[in-house]
């Protein structure tokens, strides 16, 4: 596995750090326990240089740049350090792999290298596309570079994976990509770990009151996941007694996004209603998904959502956008609605349809639970392990002519 920008073990909210570090994580652990002995390679973090994270499943700290540590907006300079680094690992410890998955096109460029250098099959996840964010948000300034790399490098891997039919969709009309050559598998959801917890004993938990209806937001402070959209929805709100936001995520409160939306809450007399709670440790936001009445997901663009999904699997419902797996995660008027239009206004029609949903007993925990019970990782990992074994056969059979 290369997830040369970001860890699996970084700080998530933070602006490196998303659903796609819970996705290697999960789907590694998930591996492992099937047998399958699993490298993840990165650059971020300063833990040590070999982590074991599970059973098969080692973390490996690549020691690039200044202090050994290097950011995501000078790595592409160090790329081919990076891959010298890696082949140095491999040669210092007698390791010869038979796959390598690339996550986000950083990393795709070294699995590129990989590919040629190791001859192995080299599976590729984007989790996001330049063309996509810049398509969806115009402040998403994605450089030309990344979408000229990212196609070239959908071209060049043995397969592509993505998440939801309508990214294998652009990857085929705007990349180019012959549809044959991607596979579509879903993120997936801790189940045992996202579960549904009492609200009233999570509310005690969190210090949260009781009586108030609760507009949960779960992620990072980007630009593409709209957070002025809900912050704009709360002042249309803010007259209906006892409505609280509450804002899980980003990095520390005094970066320019930070100070810029707290500014943003000020300038809109919501201050009284919203609440920044700033980043948690992943293990206790089923606490928060369990005391919210709804989790709002306003984002311009999403490769799936994944917040979604756990928030699901907690009985809590979602309003989101139709981004990512929207569609076909929530069950529209059932377990959340679906905003066509992403304007404040309608965020804040939705947020009210909830409330009275939820004042007229019309939501079932276990209902919404249930809807998403297919996503296990096991699961997951097991259609992984499917779509690995399909670039297998042909690569083999083309090292037996080799040898001959």
């Amino acid at each position: 596995m290369l997830s040369i920008h970001s860890s699996p073990l970084g700080e998530l909210g933070t602006g490196d750090t998303g659903g796609m570090s819970v996705y290697i994580r999960e789907i590694s652990r998930e591996l492992g326990r099937a047998g399958h002995r699993v490298d993840i390679y990165t650059c971020a973090g300063s833990g040590r240089i070999e982590e074991l994270l599970s059973e098969n499943v080692r973390l490996i700290h690549l020691r690039i740049g200044r202090n050994g540590h290097i950011g995501k907006s000078a790595l592409l300079e160090y790329l081919p350090e990076v891959f010298l680094s890696i082949e140095a690992y491999m040669t210092a410890n007698s390791i010869c792999y038979d796959l390598v998955h690339s996550h986000y096109w950083l990393s795709g460029s070294i699995g590129r290298l990989a590919q040629d250098r190791w001859c192995v099959p080299h599976i590729l996840m984007f989790h996001t596309t330049g063309i996509a964010k810049r398509m969806a948000c115009g402040q998403e300034r994605e450089p030309f570079l990344r979408l000229i790399s990212e196609k070239r490098l959908a071209h060049a891997s043995d397969r592509v994976l993505a998440a939801t039919e309508s990214e294998k969709r652009l990857l085929m009309k705007y990349y180019d990509v012959s549809g044959e050559n991607i596979g579509v598998v879903p993120c997936g959801v801790n189940l045992q770990l996202f579960r549904p917890v009492a609200r009233r004993l999570a509310r005690q938990e969190l210090g949260l009151h009781d009586s108030e209806f609760i507009a949960l937001y779960v992620g990072r402070f980007a630009a593409v996941k709209g957070l002025e959209r809900l912050l704009a929805a709360a002042a249309h709100l803010r007259s209906q007694r006892g409505v609280r936001f509450v804002i899980i995520g980003g990095d520390d409160q005094k970066t320019p996004v930070s100070t810029e939306l707290r500014s943003l809450t000020k300038r809109a007399s919501i201050g009284g209603i919203v609440q920044f709670h700033g980043r948690i440790e992943h293990n206790l936001l089923p606490l928060y998904y369990s005391a919210a009445d709804v989790l709002v997901v306003p984002s311009y663009y999403e490769s799936f959502g994944l917040v979604a999904l756990e928030s699901l699997a907690c009985g809590t419902p979602v309003i989101a956008t139709r981004v990512g797996a929207m569609d076909t995660l929530i069950q529209d008027g059932r377990t959340g609605f679906l905003v066509d239009s992403p304007s404040p206004l309608l965020l804040a029609a939705a947020i009210e349809s909830i409330m009275v949903a939820r004042s007229n007993r019309r939501i079932s925990r276990d209902q919404i639970r249930a809807s998403v019970l297919g996503y296990g990782w096991s699961d997951i990992a097991s259609a992984i392990a499917r779509e690995y074994a399909t670039v297998f056969l042909p690569v083999a059979h083309k090292k037996v002519i080799t040898r001959k």
